[in-house]
């Protein structure tokens, strides 16, 4: 026990601990902060929804693929990107990065 107390009270164990807890936070706030960025009006029926997903810039080639894994990509104009398929309980995880602006039902 001494030895764990001691590598804790150390500068090195400090910062480990410092970045762990930043680590966590970052994760948490990012959950967070994904339900907030999913917008009103996405059909409660059916399983699988249509939704346009606004960055806060252009998207390139590492953004589609993401979104390649959530749903099938129809499109892009300026920042938006169209997402079809998207199974609904995948909606946070498409809203979850932090380049994500707004995910909304897309018309």
């Amino acid at each position: 026990m001494s030895m764990l107390r001691d590598a804790i009270y150390s500068t090195r164990g400090k910062v480990v601990i410092g970045v762990i807890t930043a680590i966590v936070g970052w994760q948490v706030w990012l959950s967070v902060a994904a339900a907030g960025k999913i917008g009103e009006g996405i059909p409660q029926e059916g399983r699988r929804v249509d939704v346009l997903v606004t960055l806060a810039f252009p998207p390139e080639r590492f953004h589609i693929q993401k979104f390649q894994k959530l749903g099938r990509v129809s499109g892009t104009k300026e920042n938006s990107v169209q997402v079809r398929g998207v199974n609904r309980a995948d909606l946070k995880a498409l809203a979850r990065p932090f380049w994500v602006l707004r995910v909304e039902p897309l018309t």
